[in-house]
């Protein structure tokens, strides 16, 4: 190179001295993008050129290095490696690595990997490959069904990834709406310990702040028991949601590390808090720009130190309803980032600290998933104002078999016959 670098050049120069040195014809040459060094600081000089596959070997925002032949494989390894910073090279571990810290001192990956709506023989690959690119917060729930093969997933990444253990592991579960009942509380969790073959959770949540009816102990496996017409859940109106808090609280320590809510309004928290003094760590909600919540939810959540992990960041099938990743707004913004609309998405719901918990089990899009990006205020004001009529996905009194109780007191809920019970 002349004059032993490239940092002086500008882009196009360094595609000619790519063509000097090399005798290569301009579309041969290989792409090249990196835009920050090792310190976090931004190289000006280096911008996008071309469009390319993602080289594994390199931390940086965006990764475009083509490795189809040996030859161009040199070159990028000549111009990235001899002439520029180092960069830490890792195989796994392409998110930025963020952490929030519950008021409890605990912390929390907030890029994480869900698995709500996996098929039966895909949750123990998804959870494999995620472990395996890197991510360290995992999200279940008894309800998914699908403990057993978490647990298949967890022994093989063990097995695999070098280092790995539990302690590395963030672990989230839920209890399900027929064990709300004070006494049914931590034969649930032991249910779920002995599904994952785990022997602590890092947090367990209320997963919604509604009670099914139940016969007994043996009807655990019950999990949609029907009313009477059989085209509604049985719900208990006589179980409060700070009985069950109260239940959570009590749980051996040794067996959950820290406890919080999901799908819980700022109604239903202020009861908890107000009749216990304990307040949850987490709740887990729906969010994503069609439902922000910032003036509600959020808004208290801050107030309390409680934090927010979001789900369905992308929407979901729940509805007929498209699903964010084929907005346009989002799909522009992705273009301007060379970033992928589920990328914009996870990097939006971030924002505030937020944690999130995006499911697939392709795991070309877990990968990708973990390739985090950083949205600019413009872009996340592009992102935001997409959300100024905003849509719900999960609203269970929609599901089959109806849950035929008002849970958010949206409009298409306050038809509906119960009502969430909060308890003295």
């Amino acid at each position: 190179m002349r004059n032993g670098g490239i940092m002086h050049l500008g882009p196009n120069e360094i595609i000619d001295e790519f063509i000097r040195v090399h005798e290569l014809e301009r579309p041969l040459v290989p792409p090249f993008c990196m835009e920050h060094d090792n310190q976090g600081q931004r190289n000006k000089n280096l911008v996008p050129l071309t469009r390319s596959e993602a080289h594994p070997s390199l931390h940086t925002s965006r990764r475009y290095f083509p490795l189809q032949e040996p030859k161009r494989r040199q070159l990028c390894h000549q111009l990235a490696y001899s002439h520029l910073p180092a960069i830490p090279r890792t195989t796994t571990n392409m998110s930025f690595g963020t952490k929030a810290t519950f008021h409890t001192s605990a912390q929390i990956p907030t890029l994480g990997y869900g698995t709500w709506q996996s098929s039966p023989g895909e949750v123990s690959v998804g959870v494999y490959e995620a472990l395996k690119a890197g991510y360290r917060h995992l999200d279940l729930a008894k309800i998914y069904q699908n403990q057993p093969e978490v647990a298949e997933g967890i022994k093989k990444a063990y097995k695999d990834i070098p280092g790995l253990n539990r302690e590395d592991i963030f672990i989230t579960s839920k209890l399900w709406n027929n064990s709300h009942r004070p006494e049914y509380v931590e034969a649930a969790l032991d249910q779920t310990l002995k599904e994952l073959e785990l022997d602590y959770l890092d947090l367990y949540l209320i997963h919604w702040p509604v009670a099914f009816k139940r016969n007994g102990a043996a009807d655990a496996d019950n999990l949609f028991p029907a009313s009477e017409n059989g085209k509604a859940v049985d719900v208990d109106d006589d179980i409060s949601i700070v009985d069950t808090w109260k239940a959570l609280i009590d749980l051996p320590k040794s067996k959950v590390h820290n406890i919080g809510v999901s799908n819980f309004t700022v109604e239903h928290l202020e009861k908890v808090i107000s009749a216990t003094g304990v307040v949850p760590v987490v709740n887990q909600i729906e969010r994503h720009p069609l439902l922000q919540q910032n003036d509600t939810v959020i808004k208290y959540a801050k107030e309390k130190n409680i934090h927010i992990t979001a789900y369905s960041a992308f929407g979901n099938n729940s509805i007929d309803a498209p699903l964010l990743l084929v907005n346009d707004t989002i799909k522009a913004v992705a273009e301007k980032n060379s970033a992928t609309p589920a990328q914009v998405l996870l990097a939006w719901a971030q924002v505030g600290g937020h944690s999130v918990i995006p499911k697939s089990v392709t795991p070309s899009r877990i990968a990708a998933n973990f390739q985090e990006i950083k949205l600019s205020d413009e872009d996340f004001a592009a992102v935001s104002k997409i959300g100024e009529n905003p849509v719900r996905y999960n609203i269970p009194l929609r599901y089959s078999p109806t849950w035929d109780v008002n849970i958010f007191d949206d409009e298409v809920e306050k038809k509906a016959t119960h009502k969430i019970v909060l308890g003295a």
